[in-house]
């Protein structure tokens, strides 16, 4: 599946509706235990762009980018209002927001990452569609300038050092970011009349693997 890096119309997607979604296995034991598993070590999100639809232009808008996608068959940049940021959504990015390894005097390229916890369990999310612009590194406290310390790969969320990270450095970033996703249809209806009278078309969003 082909990528394209272009970024689906923020105003569109702000007001639609989705979230992460987990996938487990259970299975009730004849004593009325249940045996729980997960096959994804990550989530997957899922999101309907229809609901933040809010004129006859923004349908336009959304068909020229349906048409231009092929469908479901290119991927593209989503924004995740509800969670874009490396810092809460209240707060700006700072270089300290996230943890992203340790050095060892060898080691240069470092993959931009989010982790979620709450009581005492944490998840640690990959990014890979930072947003250009928006990335702020540190190195063991110390604000690192972009071009001249460090490069970013927007495609992939690598960090890459020019000089390797002291042994024992801890390497932190802040970042805004998309979720790479595709159109999880090959049809997009929309009736004039309906949607004239505040019915909006459903069109499903699903992340990808990249």
């Amino acid at each position: 599946m082909a990528f394209h890096d272009i970024r689906f119309p923020a105003n569109l997607s702000f007001g639609s509706v989705g979230g992460p979604e987990r996938r487990t296995e259970i299975v009730t034991l004849s004593n009325g235990f249940e045996e729980r598993n997960s096959p994804w070590a990550h989530s997957r999100r899922r999101y309907d762009a229809g609901v933040g639809l809010r004129s006859l232009d923004d349908v336009a808008r959304l068909l020229a980018f349906f048409e231009a996608r092929g469908g479901q068959l290119h991927g593209f940049r989503w924004k995740d209002w509800a969670d874009y940021k490396s810092c809460a959504p209240s707060s700006e990015v700072h270089y300290e927001d996230q943890p992203l390894g340790e050095g060892d005097g060898v080691t240069r390229r470092f993959q931009l990452a989010k982790t979620y916890e709450s009581g005492g369990v944490r998840y640690t999310r990959p990014i890979l569609k930072p947003v250009a612009g928006t990335v702020k590194a540190g190195v063991q406290g110390a604000y690192q300038a972009e071009a001249v310390d460090w490069e970013l790969d927007t495609g992939s969320g690598i960090v890459t050092f020019y000089d390797p990270p002291g042994e024992g450095a801890i390497i932190t970033a802040g970042f805004e970011f998309d979720v790479p996703v595709r159109f999880d249809a090959d049809a997009i209806q929309v009736s004039v009349q309906s949607f004239q009278a505040g019915e909006m078309p459903q069109v499903p969003i699903v992340e990808v693997r990249i």
